[in-house]
């Protein structure tokens, strides 16, 4: 089943945040406007960051957080094409664009069980997120040291957007006021909903 598959590779992209598996930034200099396959970008203020292939955008935060374009894909048609970096905290935010062949709600509800089956995991219900009308989003926990948070969304047609957010369990309010601001904004194209 292509859906379990991909449930499979969201919770093992799941698992590699959660212990702090990263590529490492190659810095370029900022653009006004940043576009999908443009390279890592690292700079002072929040800037947009646009894909039109995927038909995804969102306000990447300033200071010193760090963005890896991966464009990693899997034979199933799951897409990682950035993840978001905190290297002074440890904290990240992976995004993940997955084929459309479950409701968000059914992904969540795998990722949850799929996490609580893992040794050291523990997870919050699925609940309604106000990030659109279909997102849903549960919290988690691997042991004490390790906390994050999951939003799957829908997306651009076709596409359902998963958030996967991981962070030490000593990391900064003002950190996870930036990891809720990245959820906060990633969004379907207006021009491909």
């Amino acid at each position: 089943m292509v859906s379990m598959r991909l449930l499979g590779w969201g919770v093992l992209v799941l698992l590699g945040t959660a212990c702090g598996a990263t590529r490492p930034a190659v810095v370029k200099v900022a653009a006004e406007e940043g576009t999908g396959g443009a390279g890592p970008v690292v700079e002072v203020a929040p800037h947009r960051y646009v894909d039109k292939a995927l038909g995804f955008e969102f306000t990447r935060p300033g200071g010193e957080w760090m963005l890896d374009e991966t464009d990693e894909e899997t034979p199933e048609g799951l897409v990682i094409p950035v993840v978001l970096r905190h290297p002074t905290s440890g904290a990240q935010v992976v995004l993940q664009v997955a084929p459309a062949l479950a409701t968000p709600t059914q992904f969540a509800e795998r990722l949850t069980e799929g996490l609580r089956s893992q040794p050291g995991f523990s997870t919050t219900d699925p609940q309604p997120l106000r990030l659109s009308d279909s997102a849903v989003g549960f919290d988690f926990s691997v042991g004490e040291s390790v906390k994050g948070r999951v939003a799957v969304r829908d997306g651009s047609p076709g596409r359902v957007f998963m958030l996967l957010a991981t962070w030490p369990a000593t990391t900064p309010t003002e950190v996870l006021r930036n990891v809720d601001a990245v959820f906060e904004s990633v969004r379907p194209l207006p021009d491909q909903t």
